[in-house]
């Protein structure tokens, strides 16, 4: 009896992800969580230790044993290491980008409950990556955002993931053991997973039904400017990133780019925004800001400077207006575009 049911016992033992123990990053609170996606290896236990032995025990192990096999062991600290996310990056992987690289399709497909083979979970693997999980490779492997002699206007650092991460390591004054570490871990790896998935969703609920909409607009933007510079949205969408993909897509040059969108504040409101296009998705600077003479202006006096009725405001530095509707929120891009 004893015999027969040994197999029954071993199928139902959850398997075990192992990663080093000590001051944890990023990156493998990261690789843990993503791994705890998988159906596979939902609920499996961890092991975190230095002790090669035990590792190997455990039936996949993330940023250590100086093993990259792809297969059982995703570790990037070998000397000889040099795998990137594709031939378009340059950065190297950590063992965040490693397992990502390795089973996110998966994850992503399990998501969208759509097949892995599915355009839309490439366009999302492609995208969670440059988005989000390059910035973790890249920070666990010293890699700067900015060159080293550009000194940053303000510290930003304490507000990054990885800072937030480093900051549950035990301090060096109330050391803990080995379980209360763990314990500190487990709260990192959830940290981290709960905002990758945080993003996964926002691009898969509303980036990527945003892009057929976009579309439409795109295409309908010469019924509303006869050079096409006005895009017109029924509503407010993350429109950024694929206005800049489909200008690259249909090869659109510069003198014939959007400059402005348009979009209703909502249902059941008669008030438009006019938002001018960035020079890039991560921009500040606007293409054609709306003219000097509106900006910080309000209202009654904002109608009357520009000469168009129903002004509600454009923010100081010219990215965006109101108008109490559409018709004026048009006139105002209209006018914009020729001053």
């Amino acid at each position: 009896m004893a015999s027969s049911s040994a197999p029954k016992r071993l199928k139902t033992t959850p398997l075990r992800i192992g990663t080093h123990n000590g001051h944890f990053h990023a990156d493998e609170a990261l690789a843990v969580y993503m791994l705890r996606l998988l159906p596979e290896y939902s609920g499996a236990n961890l092991t975190r230790s230095r002790d090669s032995a035990v590792l190997e025990e455990c039936d996949i192990i993330v940023d250590v044993q100086g093993v990259y096999d792809g297969v059982k062991h995703f570790d990037h600290h070998q000397r000889t290491f040099a795998e990137t996310f594709s031939e378009e990056f340059k950065t190297k992987l950590s063992s965040a980008g490693l397992v990502y690289k390795h089973f996110a399709r998966k994850i992503i497909a399990s998501r969208l409950e759509q097949a892995v083979d599915h355009p839309n979970v490439d366009l999302l693997y492609q995208k969670l990556y440059k988005e989000f999980i390059e910035a973790i490779d890249a920070n666990d492997n010293g890699i700067s955002a900015y060159p080293a002699d550009i000194k940053p206007l303000f510290n930003y650092h304490s507000l990054s993931l990885p800072s937030q991460v480093g900051a549950l390591n035990p301090n060096w004054n109330t050391p803990v053991d080995q379980a209360g570490e763990d314990e500190r871990f487990e709260k990192a790896s959830t940290l981290m997973g709960e905002a990758f998935v945080s993003k996964l969703d926002f691009y898969a609920k509303a980036w990527l039904p945003a892009r057929d909409i976009l579309i439409e607009a795109f295409e309908k933007r010469f019924d509303h400017h006869a050079d096409g510079r006005i895009i017109v949205l029924k509503t407010s969408i993350p429109w950024k990133d694929h206005l800049f993909t489909l200008e690259e897509e249909k090869n659109i040059t510069e003198e014939k780019r959007p400059l402005y969108v348009l979009y209703s504040e909502g249902a059941n409101k008669t008030a438009w925004r006019i938002q001018c296009v960035p020079e890039s998705s991560d921009s500040f600077k606007s293409r054609k800001p709306l003219p000097e003479a509106w900006r910080g202006v309000r209202d009654d006096s904002l109608s009357e400077v520009s000469g168009i009725p129903g002004g509600i405001f454009v923010h100081a530095s010219g990215f965006i207006g109101g108008n109490k509707s559409f018709e004026g929120a048009l006139e105002m891009a209209k006018k914009a575009l020729e001053i």
